[in-house]
């Protein structure tokens, strides 16, 4: 039997977080950027094109915003679980940029564009 040190022995987890990290952060920056920027899409509408999209870009803003908090939540308790619990950092790691697609895909869609 050999003496394995016990840092050796521990996963690496920790890489999943930091890629992650390096992945999901800019990924949420242009996805609020994009959001933020939306409105000028509908600079040139008529009357009621405006009011849709007005209508729906309030509501879908929100989604945008609370779903990139999400998005840091998932990423901080993933940098959290990586070293308790590695399997459940690991998912966590993969999962935040998904997050942040998905509100992306979500704003997309519950915008009424002109």
């Amino acid at each position: 039997m050999t003496d394995v040190p016990t840092a050796a022995r521990a996963p690496r987890t920790w890489i999943a977080s930091l890629i992650s990290t390096v992945v999901t952060l800019p990924l949420a920056f242009f996805a609020l950027v994009f959001g933020a920027f939306a409105p000028m899409a509908c600079d040139s509408c008529t009357e009621p094109e405006a009011g849709r999209f007005d209508t729906s870009f309030d509501p879908a803003w929100t989604v945008l915003t609370l779903s990139l908090v999400l998005a840091l939540i998932t990423l901080v308790t993933s940098w959290a679980f990586s070293r308790r619990r590695p399997p459940a950092g690991l998912a966590l790691a993969v999962l935040a940029p998904g997050v942040v697609f998905f509100a992306w895909v979500a704003f997309m869609a519950l915008v009424d564009w002109p």
